[in-house]
């Protein structure tokens, strides 16, 4: 046993010693870096919402066009998301990570001088294919170094990392944009994703929890159609489904609607833009934390985890769906505000059900899989907005009804969650044939 308190073979495969169910030295070094990891992740992703107006004159776009490029960051978002999800389940995420970041960095650089709408698109593409597997194998690298029951909070700050990307990057990269160019902004991102490549070279480590080779040889594997196809797997999908259309739209859409929808001035958007992040920080730090202290009192993660996701996506839907009725620049941003921000508790419950039905050398392709279906709505929802937009008869109006059909699609797809998260059971079914397969792999590799 090593140093951290390597658990056994046996240790591992069966989940329930002590020493698996102790946090080892360096987990939350770990988990911070990550967290800085999804820091850039969002940084990227905000900076087109962010620049959108001057992109728009400075290109001549139109809202359809301004909305295909928002859309086409998610173009092979899912298709990476998934094949990177296989490969993670052979391959040490340590080294998966470093070559995700090392892409997502050179993808900026092209856009600091001169640039087309083609090669900001091509841009836009290639760095979507490089973070479209970010969280899944990022949750995939933490739950190596964590056990099921303290999964909640660690994940609570890897989402945690989507907030401050924006609440840190949205006041410095506007500064750069309303200052010199938006050109530069994208090249200072650029810089930031070849900083945190080289603290990842040097403090970055594969958890200790889990032994790929053994896991695979010992686990019992489940047909991923049957995890697939499971109700909590749907349930997952459906509700994250249903925020992500907010997320995408509040990456691409927020700010132009700021500017161009109410009128308040580029400068004045920068401080207007971080506020859905930072009321969504707070929900989910404190999704993490509660959901924790219901799991040690006893709670199943039916409730601690499924309800606990669902229910502020419904309520989250319901209060957005007041925007269009109400007058008042300040009241409608608001219900913006809160409405989106209550969609970042489902973000920290679904990696953590899905972690437990999921057998380990498994779990970073159904992870994954899990996030390349949810995140379809990436390309939907921004162009979705943009043709509302062009086709309304003024341009608040295309954003309130867009605002509007985002409401309806996290009311339906919280409630949709709601009736499907059971993890608790979902394991018990999913496992009930397993046991003697595992016993007999087990006793065929240590028959004593």
């Amino acid at each position: 046993m090593s140093a951290q308190g390597t658990p056994s073979a046996a240790g591992r495969t069966a989940g329930v010693s002590d020493t698996i169910r102790q946090t080892p030295k360096g987990a939350w070094t770990v988990t911070f870096l990550l967290f800085l990891f999804m820091v850039v992740n969002f940084a990227d992703k905000i900076v087109v919402g962010l620049a959108g107006v001057p992109i728009m004159t400075d290109m001549k776009l139109d809202a359809e066009q301004f909305g295909l490029l928002g859309s086409s960051f998610f173009f092979l978002f899912s298709i990476s998301a998934i094949v990177v999800g296989f490969i993670v389940n052979k391959v040490p995420t340590r080294w998966v990570l470093l070559t995700l970041a090392v892409i997502w960095a050179l993808a900026q650089f092209p856009m600091v001088g001169t640039v087309s709408f083609t090669t900001l698109l091509i841009c836009r593409i290639v760095l979507g294919a490089g973070e479209g597997p970010a969280f899944s194998v990022a949750a995939h690298a933490i739950y190596k170094w964590f056990p099921d029951e303290k999964r909640t909070l660690p994940t609570a700050i890897l989402s945690q990392g989507s907030a401050f990307g924006v609440i840190l990057a949205v006041p410095a990269l506007n500064w750069v944009i309303v200052n010199h160019s938006w050109h530069y902004a994208f090249g200072a991102l650029g810089v930031a994703g070849l900083i945190w490549v080289c603290a990842w070279l040097t403090f970055g480590r594969e958890g200790p929890l889990e032994d790929a080779q053994v896991l695979a040889a010992t686990e019992p594997k489940i047909p991923y159609v049957q995890l697939l196809t499971s109700r909590t797997f749907l349930g997952c999908v459906i509700a994250t489904f249903g925020a992500y259309w907010a997320l995408s739209l509040g990456l691409t859409w927020f700010t132009p609607f700021i500017v161009k929808g109410l009128g308040f001035s580029q400068s004045q958007a920068g401080f207007v833009s971080i506020l859905p992040w930072v009321f969504g920080a707070t929900v989910v730090i404190l999704t993490g934390w509660i959901s924790q202290v219901m799991m040690a009192r006893g709670y199943t993660t039916r409730i601690s985890r499924g309800v606990l996701g669902s229910v502020p996506l419904i309520i989250g839907g319901l209060i957005l769906a007041m925007m269009a009725h109400v007058q008042g620049a300040g009241l409608q941003i608001a219900l913006l505000v809160v409405g989106s921000g209550l969609c970042g508790a489902i973000y920290v419950v679904c990696p953590p059900m899905l972690g437990e039905f999921t057998p380990a050398s498994q779990r970073g392709a159904v992870l994954a899989i899990y996030g390349a279906l949810y995140t379809l709505s990436g390309i939907i929802a921004p162009s979705v907005m943009g043709t509302v937009i062009q086709r309304a008869g003024s341009m608040l109006d295309g954003y309130m009804t867009g605002f509007t059909i985002n409401a309806v699609v996290m009311v339906g797809s919280g409630a949709l969650g709601l009736l499907l998260l059971w993890p608790n059971t979902e394991k018990a079914r999913l496992t009930r044939g397993a046991a003697p397969q595992a016993a007999a792999l087990k006793g065929a590799i240590s028959p004593t």
